[in-house]
């Protein structure tokens, strides 16, 4: 599904003009972007959870040369964790 997909959707379920539901949809994906660039960690009700998590420094393989060794530094990473009602809505499909 795109994002052109959603604004459809919106757009049958409210009757909105397909302007209107492109800015909603904006506009709702925009404010999910900058609570998480905030460090802020988002929960909707019966659907799921963004947050961020902090990924730990590492040590990776070259593919280009395997014996060498490249040090990756720590980061933080946007990670979406699905409620268990979302869950078990994909379990039964």
């Amino acid at each position: 599904m795109t994002k052109a997909d959603l604004v459809k959707i919106v757009c049958d379920k409210t009757g909105f003009t397909q302007r209107d539901a492109k800015i909603i949809v904006d506009s709702f994906l925009d404010s999910i972007m900058q609570t998480l660039a905030g460090g802020k960690n988002i929960e909707i009700r019966g659907f799921g959870r963004f947050k961020i998590k902090e990924r730990k420094p590492r040590l990776a393989r070259n593919p280009r040369r395997p014996t060498e060794t490249v040090q990756i530094p720590a980061r933080l990473t946007p990670v979406f964790q699905a409620s268990n009602e979302l869950k078990a809505l994909v379990m039964q499909k």
